[in-house]
């Protein structure tokens, strides 16, 4: 029962979407209602509120990490074995995707599997932002960016002394944020994904007080 508890309370910390709670907080359009449909910080910041996109990212990522910093502070206290702590940190990854108050309709996860990273190991995370720093400043793809660190990750926790159960729990999280991204692959391959700071077609759509954002292609 405890095991069970610990895992549904990291569910539902990672159902919070900040990206709407951070929108309706700061009276901006729905994230769901324009840009590519994803309730992240990526497109959060397409309305042009920069310290909204920020928010959103640090709520994001902060759930990632309270999940799995409650699990491994309290296993012990319930007799929860140390690989449930992982399996929060996966489990808070799921309900950001996947979140229960939004219809199981959620974002793409980068942010939240960052922050349960750094909640199993600060080096574990800091290994896996600077891949993503070296790509996005390298070749200016966020979207290739976050897919390098997804999949560098469980390779980098190989070669750590994690948790029992961790090196598992980064490979089913790389594989789904690979899957996510199935869309901006499609475009990658393309040539049609937009690059960091590359403005699109949305303009001023996504502005607060626009009754009719612009919609995009989803991924």
């Amino acid at each position: 029962m405890a095991t069970a508890a610990f895992i549904l309370i990291a569910y539902l910390i990672g159902s919070l979407s900040f990206a709407v709670i951070v929108s309706r907080a700061l009276r901006l359009p729905d994230p769901r209602s324009y840009g590519s449909g994803n309730p992240g910080a990526t497109n959060v910041l397409r309305t042009g509120r920069k310290l909204a996109a920020l928010l959103t990212l640090a709520g994001d990522g902060g759930k990632g990490w309270l999940a799995v910093f409650l699990a491994a502070r309290y296993a012990a206290e319930y007799g929860v074995s140390s690989p449930v702590v992982a399996a929060c940190g996966v489990a808070a990854f799921l309900g950001h995707v996947f979140p229960l108050f939004l219809g199981f309709k959620g974002g793409k996860g980068v942010a939240t599997a960052g922050g349960v990273l750094l909640a199993l190991d600060p080096w574990l995370g800091l290994a896996a932002l600077a891949s993503w720093i070296v790509v996005a400043l390298l070749l200016r793809y966020a979207s290739l960016a976050s897919i390098v660190a997804a999949v560098c990750a469980p390779v980098y926790g190989y070669f750590m002394s994690l948790r029992p159960g961790a090196v598992p729990a980064l490979v089913l999280i790389g594989v789904l944020i690979v899957w996510r991204h199935q869309g901006n692959i499609r475009n990658l391959l393309s040539g049609r994904e937009r690059k960091i700071g590359e403005k699109d077609s949305l303009g001023s759509g996504a502005k607060a007080g626009d009754s009719k954002p612009p919609h995009a292609e989803k991924g």
